[in-house]
């Protein structure tokens, strides 16, 4: 089917970035947080970006910031996602916040309404047990930024219906020009349960004082070619992000090797959450 209308949950870095690969590819949206400020942040953040992409010569240079804006519905009611065919939810990594969430969600959109959760960590077939339909709820995880990143994790759950992983990939995923790797409903799936493991080690590395930050990041960039370091990376997806999907992998697996680094809690609770906070890793 040709959606018409979707909804994204959640106003942070990947709704934003969601919302806006969405409305940039021509898919009306309702972008829904349950805080103003963090709509209007969005919504600066979206216009700033399309400003970018345009003066860098990027896909949307035959839009005008206007036409995409335009295609965003930025509200605090969340009873507006009852008019969308598709939503992806993309609130905090936080499975007690999640369930009440889906719960809500329950009385409140179609029975035709297809949900994905843009999660990290959290099993799929666990948060479709907390709706109606769990034929209708799939993952995608979408990667950061997500109008620049070309690929995502889709990962049905136990009843995912064969339409709702077609209706993803066809009418969703290829309308905004994503690739998809089909991945099985395990916590963390592929990508974060290598990636958390990764980050965690490396802000042992730092806790214990066996190196800095830069050079825990150095080693992999000059030794190994990464792009961008451990740290760095977790700067940019948010410290506290970081944080909350190791403590899911922790809680899922039950095994020691998911433990927490005592410094991604500290610097936590001390609100330095990497580039968005302006501080994390690194000070931006």
């Amino acid at each position: 089917m040709a959606l018409s209308q979707t909804a994204v949950i959640g106003a942070g870095v990947m709704g934003r970035g969601v919302a806006q690969n969405l409305a940039t590819v021509g898919l009306p949206t309702i972008l829904i947080d349950n805080s103003k400020e963090k709509l209007e942040e969005a919504k600066t953040e979206i216009i700033n970006n399309i400003r970018m992409h345009i003066m860098f010569g990027g896909q949307q240079k035959k839009l005008s910031i206007e036409e995409i804006i335009e295609r965003i519905e930025f509200t605090i009611d969340l009873n507006q996602s009852g008019r969308a065919e598709y939503i992806i939810e993309n609130i905090t990594e936080n499975i007690r916040a999640k369930e009440s969430l889906y719960k809500m969600l329950v009385s409140i959109i179609s029975d035709d309404c297809i949900i994905a959760a843009n999660t990290s960590a959290i099993p799929i077939t666990q948060i479709a047990s907390w709706t109606k339909r769990p034929e209708n709820v799939i993952g995608i995880h979408f990667m950061n930024p997500v109008p620049m990143k070309a690929t995502v994790e889709l990962i049905p759950g136990y009843h995912t219906s064969e339409k709702t992983i077609e209706t993803t990939k066809n009418d969703l995923l290829a309308k905004m020009g994503k690739e998809w790797v089909l991945v099985n409903d395990q916590p963390g799936f592929v990508s974060n349960r290598v990636l958390m493991l990764t980050i965690n080690e490396a802000a042992f590395l730092v806790y214990e004082n066996t190196a800095s930050a830069e050079d825990v990041d150095k080693v992999f960039k000059n030794c190994f070619g990464h792009k961008m370091g451990p740290l760095e990376t977790a700067d940019l997806i948010g410290v506290d992000t970081i944080l909350y999907s190791i403590e899911v992998l922790y809680e899922c697996y039950n095994d020691s090797k998911f433990r927490p680094c005592p410094l991604l809690k500290k610097m936590v609770y001390a609100g330095l959450f990497g580039r968005k906070s302006g501080k994390g890793f690194y000070k931006y």
